[in-house]
This record gives structure tokens, sequence and C-alpha cells, in this order.
């Protein structure tokens, strides 16, 4: 099984170094040196990572074969996909590969269902379950500890508890409504004083 780990970004320096956005949990695992990553553009690998290093908060790769900024850059925004044995599982016990997650049945913790996963959107701050409802809609779930309490993948599903709003229009619908009832209170008290 393949999975994207990586994007190559802008070039570092002259001598062939890179930024890569890290979209793996074992950086060290997937993109340390000797690694050989597929690509997507495919014409662009397979890549050797000769040396890794990280400078101010940033990984830095340099592959085998690219030695100069113009090679780097040529790279620019290629994805990095491994190889991966789809039986293994992460070392952490609360870590999930994508894989594992997508077409999950997401439900409420009383049972309601929501939908499925049909992508994982990986931000800088946090990742996102993109879940496709029954109705074709799609809605967004932070994949957070305090919404999603449960991933159970023998009972493919996760579980979650979500606060107003986030999959209905519940908090949007009381916010509009207190608009309106605390405007006619002013207009109720206003004809009040001008009587």
């Amino acid at each position: 099984m393949q999975l994207v780990v990586g994007r190559i970004g802008r070039a570092h320096g002259i001598k062939g170094e890179v930024t890569v956005e890290v979209r793996t949990d074992e950086p060290e695992l997937r993109l340390g040196p000797g690694a050989v990553l597929a690509t997507d553009p495919a014409a662009t690998g397979p890549l050797t990572i000769a040396a890794g290093r990280v400078h101010s908060g940033r990984l830095m790769l340099r592959f085998e074969g690219v030695s100069d900024r113009t090679g780097a850059e040529a790279l620019r925004n290629t994805l990095l996909i491994a190889d991966v044995d789809p039986e293994e599982l992460p070392e952490g016990e609360d870590e999930y590969y994508d894989h594992q997650l997508m077409d999950l049945d997401v439900v409420l913790a009383d049972g309601t269902e929501v939908g499925r996963i049909t992508e994982i959107s990986h931000l800088a701050s946090q990742d996102l379950f993109i879940v496709e409802r029954e109705d074709g809609t799609e809605v967004m779930i932070p994949f957070v500890e305090e919404i999603v309490t449960e991933i159970d993948l023998e009972k493919q599903r996760a579980v979650i508890d979500p606060p107003p709003g986030l999959i209905d229009d519940q908090a949007e619908i009381a916010s509009s409504r207190e608009a309106d009832d605390s405007r006619e209170a002013d207009e109720d008290s206003r004809e009040d004083g001008d009587a």
C-alpha cells in the first residue's frame, strides 16, 4: 500500500536542499536517509533521501542526484510516497494511518448516523475528517480528542460528540432567533418609552 508522507516545498540554499511539508507521524522512519520514495508526478521519482535535518522547525531533505538549487526547484510540489505494509499499525496507541480511517461510519454516541469518512485533510493546526452525509452534503469534523471520542476499527466506526452547530445549524438558528427576540424587546421598550 502506498501512503503520501510528504510534499516538497521550496529549495533551500544552493546545494539541492528542499523544505518538506511532513504528512506522516513517523518522519524519522519514512523520511530518513536511505529511504527510497515514489513520487507524484511519477516521472520525478523515485527519489532516494541522501540527508535530512531540521532547520527552524522545518524538515530539510537532500536527494541523491540533486545537487543544486535548479534541481531542487524542479521538485517543488512533488508528493513523496512510501510503500507501507497494509497490516502495519502506527506505534502510538491512539494513532492511525489514513487508510485505516477512510470509509469509517461516523456516528453520535447514541448511535445516530452522521455519514462516512471520504477524505482526511491534514492542516497545520489539526486534521479534519471530511464526512459525506446520506444526502450527499459534506461536513468537516476536527480530528481532536474532545470531538472524536472513539475510533473502533473492528466495528468500522468513529464516534463523535460534536459541539452545537458543527454537524447541524442549531447554533446558527438559536443565535439568529435570540437576535430577533432582543431586537423585538428593544423595539417594545422604545415604544413603551415613547408613550
